[in-house]
């Protein structure tokens, strides 16, 4: 008996692959257009500090007669391509990262480090000419150029975002309470590229939301969210806090699939550095973890010597400048050169503070006939045109020169060059207990507080930005601070 074999049909295809929305395709094009112009400065900055390397040794060395005529374009060729592969592959460019703190420059740095080690290794095993130039020239220089060439990108997407452009069409869903802090905080935040078209509500009928001088619409409860994001050309949908179904976040993650180009899960973890966070997985559980701070241990000896270097360094040319300063101070008022004042240090321990004087003799006696003249909050005395300020004082104070003597305390291990503002004695007796964690590392002759607006700041503002500094600083935020010190000085801003 003959089986006869009958071809059966194609089975239909049930269940096709979403198709990205226009709107998600208008967000992807920008990203790569992103990538580009970050990849071209890349490539931009390589080239030119390899050839700089690759001349500079061409011009100083003496020809090898035993290289090959292709030796000398060959490693610099080696060393941009390593470099640019590395950079690629640690995901440098990724447009998250634009404004994700200090992340894209730990990673371009790392990237660095790591084409550093692998061209040692090479040099060790295969010892081209023209390496150990590279090693020592182009790598640093290029890490500098490269640093820069992200900081220029920063500021032309702040520009950008600045104008309304290439701002993320956002969907916000949740209890009302969330949805309006992080509506709240997006306004506030502009420079994160977030436009709130709408929002869903968790448990809520209302059909619209009020959060300062915007009003979004309501488009129906949470479980819509997918829909509206659809409806609203959304592509990035943030959740607000914690939704009553507890799978509702894992199915919005399949709705949104060719809608949207991210979830967003959003807490009100505060003033925590991207340092202090890691995540972890668990059965049916994703975890953020978040570290304890300290406030001793290996990472404060390093801050210790790296004050103790900067602050030798900084003394010597300080020297030179202060007989000239101090004649300047004489000639234009009675009293000494120097102004001592007992400062608040680490723990609570009291220490005098060394600045150039830069009001007439005896001014501390006559605070109390001002103190209706203050214009500052909280525990802060400060008036913008303090009468008792000289001329020279004045010049001194805009350009912050009256604080070069701290970098002795600094020297002696009273103060750090990167901490909060040191009070007065009378300002910590006004603390409270959030305030007093001040007191928990060494002031510092800048910190956040100089960088932020100095004497513009609010007493309010003024601790918090000090407290987010003693529970997230870093060496490399320490750096970071001291640069842009510099800009803060020779601006001139809130200085008085």
């Amino acid at each position: 008996m003959t089986t006869l074999s009958v071809e059966q049909p194609p089975l239909a295809v049930t269940a096709p692959a979403p198709r990205p929305t226009p709107e998600l395709e208008r967000r992807q094009r920008h990203d790569a257009r992103h990538r580009r112009r970050v990849a071209m400065g890349d490539l931009c900055a390589i080239a030119a500090a390899t050839g700089a390397a690759a001349i500079l040794r061409s011009t100083v060395a003496p020809p090898d007669t035993h290289a090959g005529p292709g030796t000398a374009m060959a490693v610099p060729l080696a060393v941009a391509l390593v470099w640019m592969v590395l950079l690629a592959a640690l995901r440098t460019r990724d447009p998250g990262l634009v404004f994700a703190g200090k992340a894209e420059y730990a990673r371009v740095a790392h990237a660095t480090a790591l084409a550093f080690t692998v061209l040692s290794v090479c040099f060790v095993a295969l010892p081209l000419q023209g390496v150990r130039t590279q090693l020592i020239g182009a790598l640093p220089a290029g890490l500098g150029a490269l640093l820069l060439n992200r900081w220029i990108q920063r500021q032309r997407v702040a520009r950008r975002r600045r104008l309304g452009l290439f701002a993320s069409r956002t969907l916000i869903v949740g209890s009302r309470n969330d949805v309006e802090h992080v509506a709240r905080a997006l306004q506030h935040g502009g420079r994160l590229g977030h436009n709130v078209v709408g929002t869903t509500l968790d448990g809520d009928t209302a059909t619209e939301l009020t959060v300062g001088p915007m009003t979004y619409p309501v488009w129906g409860p949470a479980v819509r969210t997918a829909q509206a994001a659809r409806e609203l050309g959304a592509d990035t949908v943030v959740v607000a806090g914690a939704l009553e179904d507890p799978d509702l976040i894992r199915r919005l993650s399949w709705e949104l699939e060719g809608t949207a180009a991210e979830l967003v899960l959003a807490t009100r973890l505060t003033d925590v550095a991207a340092g202090r966070i890691s995540f972890h997985r668990a059965e049916g559980l994703a975890l953020v973890a978040v570290s304890i701070p300290t406030f001793d241990g290996t990472r404060h000896r390093l801050k210790r010597v790296l004050d103790v270097v900067i602050s030798g360094l900084a003394l010597v040319p300080i020297a030179l400048v202060t007989p000239l300063i101090a004649a300047l101070i004489l000639l234009d008022s009675r009293g000494g050169v120097f102004f001592r004042q007992r400062r608040v240090g680490r723990d609570g321990r009291e220490f005098d503070i060394v600045k150039f004087r830069t009001m007439r003799a005896g001014a501390e006696t006559e605070r109390a006939a001002l103190a209706m003249s203050n214009e500052a909050s909280g525990a802060l005395f400060k008036i913008r045109r303090d009468p008792r300020v000289t001329r020279v004082g004045g010049f001194l104070r805009r350009y912050s020169i009256d604080e070069l003597p701290q970098f002795w305390n600094v020297l002696r291990g009273d103060m750090s060059v990167v901490g909060p503002r040191p009070p007065l004695p009378s300002e910590v007796r006004d603390y409270d207990g959030v305030a007093s964690r001040r007191l928990y590392i060494k002031p510092g002759i800048t910190g956040p507080w100089q960088v932020g607006g100095r004497s513009d700041l609010t007493w309010e503002q003024s601790v918090r930005l000090d407290l987010h500094y003693v529970e997230n600083w870093s060496v490399l935020s320490d750096l970071g601070i001291i640069c842009r010190t510099a800009r803060a000085v020779v601006s001139a801003k809130g200085a008085y």
